[in-house]
Parts: structure tokens; C-alpha cells; sequence
């Protein structure tokens, strides 16, 4: 969808929110938190109960589904250059809030005027200790906020769910809806639904009470850490694939193979992990799965670099290794990850 046309639609449906609940920024942190859903509601039907006007995020170059939920709290995907963070500034965003794995950019935020704030939080749930360093930077630091995790779908989508509660004071029921009909959270991870339709949001004596300090980085070592990089591997792979797995001009640096490899070689250290070791055979099952996949995909790309004539059947054999690596994801995701 152009640009325009985008911004059109979203400002049709931030008329609607703001003709119902929306604070100005004159009112941050001044209302209280609407209370949790009744006992026994399901928060996946509550996300369909309030039918909200249709619309779509903003897509820019490096910086993709923005949406600009309140004059307090925009949503988002990670911005993936300095550029995205500038036009973040333009935009008047002061507090950008990570819940991605990933160590931000904090640095080059700093040079804009943005201060990042580093939260990671999980696919299945945002927990007690998590939503009360939420909750204070929302009510502590100067909005607006951008809120991202990676792609800006899911985990982001939620922790903005948590400043529309806490700075907007909107019903957790709308609260679900955005999420769900303008964001586009998967059903699949419904303990993060489950969050905002009925965990106890930390009171503002509690946040004033809390030490978290507003860290910019928070890393992860280990099996946590190689998966933040695995997908963002993943991402380009897909995207080589569906151009023939030819290098993109714009971006000369993404080499088919070479990200083929990197993906092996990620999996082949994941297996050697000592937190990997302890954890279930079924998932060092999948690594293993998917490590001899991966080098399948190499393997397939080594052979047309070397031989023009396997560049035909390329598509097919890296297509196959593709399918097997997405299947072996989205088994271990359901396992490990989602619940």
C-alpha cells in the first residue's frame, strides 16, 4: 500500500481511538490502568470484540508496520538503520522501548536525541518483573514512545499494549483489538494476549518504588543470543529466495551463500552450547535437523557457483532445504517458544 494511503487509513482509525479514550501528552501517566478482564473471558475473543476501523502500518526503508497508536505510544518494527532512527526523531519520538533480543543502537539514538530502553521480553508471556520495567518507563521517561521488537508484530505490539493501558487508559479490550486487527498478533502466541487481557499492571507506587534503571543494553550469551541472530539470517535467506537467490544491488553485501553458511555455521555452534546440552533431546533434535539442512542449502548454492548448468535446478534443491529449515522452526517454536 502507498505510503499515503496508509497514513490516510491509520488517521481515520486514530480519530476513532481518540474520540473514545486517547490522552494528550499533557496527560501521561494521570490515568489509571483499566482492570483486568473478568475470569473465564477469552482474550482471543475479547480481541474481536470491539471491531476497530481498518488499517494499515506504515512502511518505510528500514523501518516497517509503524503504527502511530496515541499522541503517547507508537508501535513498530526494529529500526534497522540510522536513517529509520532519524526519521524517528522527525517524527517526535523521545523514548524508544526494545522488547527484541537484540542489543539496540543506542549510541546512534543518542546522537538523534532518542534514549533506548532495552526490555527483552519472550514470545509466551511478559512476566510480573517485566511489565513493572515497562510500566515505570512508561510513567518515568518523556513520551512519545516507539515500542519495537523485531519485525514489530507480536512481542512489540504487546509492551505497546501495556503503554496504551498504563499511559492512555484505554480498555484492555481495545487494547487486544489493536493488537490483533491493526498490528497483526499471531494467535499463536496467546500468553501474550492472555497479558494484556489480565495481568495485574504494577501501580505507580510500585514503579516509583522499583531501582530498574533504564538500561540501553541488556545481552543475552548463549542459545538466546544465537537465535537473535538466526533470525535476522533467516529474514535475508527469504528474501534471497524469493529473488532467484540473486545478490539485491541495493544491498551488495548480502551474499546468498555466505549467509547460507552463516546459518550452518549458527546451528553447528548452537549444538555445542552448554545451556543447549541440558536442555530437551527434542530440541537438540530439531538444531541437529536443521544444522544438516542448512548445509544442505550450502551445498546447493556451492554447486550452482561452480557449475552454470545447476543454476536450473537451484530453486528446486534450495527451495527443499528452505522448506524443511521453515517446517523445523516452526515444530521447535511450538515446543519451546510460543507457550
Amino acid at each position: 500500500m502507498h505510503h499515503s494511503t496508509s497514513r490516510a487509513i491509520l488517521c481515520c482509525a486514530l480519530a476513532f481511538v481518540a474520540c473514545t479514550s486517547v490522552s494528550g501528552p499533557g496527560e501521561v501517566g494521570r490515568r489509571s490502568p483499566a482492570p483486568p478482564l473478568s475470569a473465564g473471558v477469552s482474550a482471543l475473543e475479547a480481541s474481536l470484540a470491539l471491531e476497530l476501523p481498518a488499517a494499515a502500518g506504515e512502511e518505510h526503508p528500514e523501518l516497517h508496520n509503524l503504527f502511530v497508536l496515541s499522541p503517547n505510544v507508537i508501535s513498530g518494527g526494529e529500526p534497522g538503520s540510522p536513517a529509520a532512527l532519524e526519521l524517528l526523531a522527525q517524527r517526535g519520538v523521545k523514548t524508544i522501548i526494545s522488547v527484541d533480543g537484540k542489543v539496540p543502537d543506542a549510541s546512534t539514538a543518542a546522537e538523534l536525541g532518542l534514549r533506548y530502553v532495552h526490555i527483552p521480553i519472550q514470545y509466551k508471556v511478559i512476566t510480573p518483573d517485566e511489565l513493572l520495567r515497562l510500566a515505570k518507563t512508561f510513567r518515568e521517561l518523556e513520551a512519545p514512545f516507539f515500542v519495537h521488537c523485531f519485525h514489530g508484530r507480536h512481542r512489540g505490539p504487546a509492551a505497546a499494549a501495556v503503554g496504551r493501558l498504563v499511559l492512555d487508559g484505554i480498555s484492555r479490550t481495545q487494547a487486544l483489538a489493536e493488537m490483533r486487527q491493526w498490528m497483526g498478533t499471531s494467535t499463536k502466541y496467546a500468553g501474550l494476549y492472555r497479558t494484556v487481557a489480565s495481568a495485574p499492571l504494577p501501580t505507580a507506587a510500585e514503579t516509583a518504588a522499583s531501582s530498574f534503571a533504564f538500561p540501553a543494553a541488556h545481552p543475552f550469551e548463549g542459545f538466546r543470543a544465537m537465535m537473535v541472530e538466526t533470525s535476522r539470517v533467516w529474514d535475508r535467506l527469504v528474501l534471497l529466495s524469493k529473488g532467484g537467490w540473486r545478490a539485491d544491488p541495493a544491498h551488495p553485501d548480502i551474499v546468498p551463500l555466505n549467509e547460507a553458511r552463516q546459518l550452518a555455521e549458527l546451528y553447528g555452534a548452537a549444538l555445542e552450547l552448554d545451556d543447549v546440552r541440558v536442555r530437551p533431546a527434542s530440541l537438540r533434535d530439531i538444531l541437529a535437523e536443521s544444522h544438516s539442512d542448512a548445509a544442505a542449502l550450502v551445498r546447493a548454492l556451492e554447486d550452482a557457483s561452480a557449475a552454470p548448468s545447476a543454476v536450473s535446478q537451484l530453486e528446486v534443491t534450495a527451495g527443499d532445504s528452505m522448506d524443511r529449515l521453515k517446517a523445523a522452526c516452526g515444530a521447535c517454536h511450538q515446543a519451546h517458544r510460543n507457550s
